[in-house]
């Protein structure tokens, strides 16, 4: 999509950009839909052939919003705390809202609302790959930012994606965790999000075609995949499902960071505590107890402060100009360094770190 970059032209207010959806939306109700390339030839659409400066300096004034999968998420709140961070440090405004439940649903009217409010950049970490699609789309029409964090849509639906690790390393390490906490056998089950969440589809994924693929884990079987929503009292139920359902459970692999805290705590409080291994994506503030006490020996994680920090340098970027999200585009990020936009316009943070007895301490996250 063109796009002129608001930290050089930023000719269009909130009530244009309200009266502009507004258009937009009567057009969509009365042709069906539309696509990128029908908005392109609008008139109402961005102006100009958007072109990198990587020399151009970070917009002032800009609007960052996050919208998370669901809020009252610890994962969630540190990504938030890095975003607002960068985003006064780049002088200007931050708001964090979103739903309480992890459904695609239940975002759409708070994408609308960023749009109508003309939030200049959009931080979204999708609880579905295409649900939101629509609105992303009119969002975009009216020059917001789309940038999708943790959880990714499909790539023309929005600017670029700011992806916490590289999605095969964290599968092939969320196996191997697992099959060294079980001497390399056995029956495992996966405690995921939610059953459309695009990261953690990915990474089972991957653990399921290691699992068929790689002769190291002929004898580790996954029996099941349970949805706990990124609810807390759901996934807690859920785990216990598992393993009633499933009495020679020796492992349960949960990379979802609600997931692996209720699981923990229910292996904690019952029989299973110590006998069936659990693993997968937390915070170390989260599953600090939990590993001193012995439920959990390993675990893993980046730093979800640093993500949220990345995911607004982007958005600036693509806001300033700096960046169109072509691959092979570079910007400075402060001081987590220099970054490449990749293929699909995927920007990677680094490295997933694991946790265990040694080093847990050494995070406060």
């Amino acid at each position: 999509m063109n796009r002129t970059p608001r930290g050089r032209t930023r000719a269009r207010t909130a009530s244009t950009r309200a009266l502009a959806l507004g258009v937009l939306l009567a057009t969509l109700a009365a042709c069906g839909g539309t696509t990128r390339d029908d908005e392109e030839e609008r008139d109402d659409s961005p102006a100009g052939d958007a072109t990198a400066d990587p020399d151009a300096e970070y917009a002032s004034d800009l609007s960052v919003a996050m919208l998370p999968k669901s809020v009252n998420n610890p994962y969630f709140e540190a990504s938030s705390e890095g975003a607002e961070q960068i985003a006064e440090e780049l002088g200007g405004s931050y708001d964090y809202t979103g739903p309480s439940e992890a459904s695609a649903s239940s975002q759409l009217s708070y994408v609308n609302t960023l749009s109508q409010q003309a939030t200049d950049v959009l931080l979204l970490s999708a609880n579905d790959p295409n649900a939101l699609c629509s609105s992303l789309e009119q969002a975009r029409a009216l020059e917001t930012v789309v940038v999708t964090f943790d959880s990714d849509v499909a790539p023309e639906c929005r600017d670029v994606f700011v992806s916490q690790v590289d999605g095969e390393e964290v599968g092939r390490s969320l196996l191997e965790m697992t099959a060294e906490q079980i001497g390399g056998e056995g029956e495992i089950a996966v405690l995921s999000a939610t059953a459309n969440a695009t990261n953690q589809n990915v990474w089972i994924g991957i653990m399921e075609t290691e699992l068929a693929e790689n002769p190291d884990y002929a004898d580790i079987e996954l029996v099941a995949t349970a949805y706990g929503d990124d609810e807390d009292e759901k996934s807690f139920r859920e785990t216990q499902g598992l393993l009633q359902a499933h009495p020679d459970l020796r492992a349960i692999v949960s990379p979802t960071t609600v997931g692996i805290a209720a699981a923990a705590r229910y292996l904690q409080g019952s029989e299973y505590g110590g006998e069936v291994a659990l693993t997968g994506l937390g915070t170390p503030n989260q599953m600090r107890e939990f590993v001193a006490d012995g439920t959990v020996t390993e675990f893993a994680l980046w730093d979800p402060t640093q993500l949220g920090q990345l995911a607004v340098y982007a958005g600036a970027a693509v806001s300033s100009g700096i960046i169109t999200g072509a691959e092979g585009e570079t910007f400075t990020a402060g001081e987590l360094g220099e970054y490449t936009v990749g293929a699909d316009g995927v920007i990677t943070l680094g490295p997933p770190t694991r946790f265990d007895a040694e080093n847990i301490d050494d995070y406060d996250f």
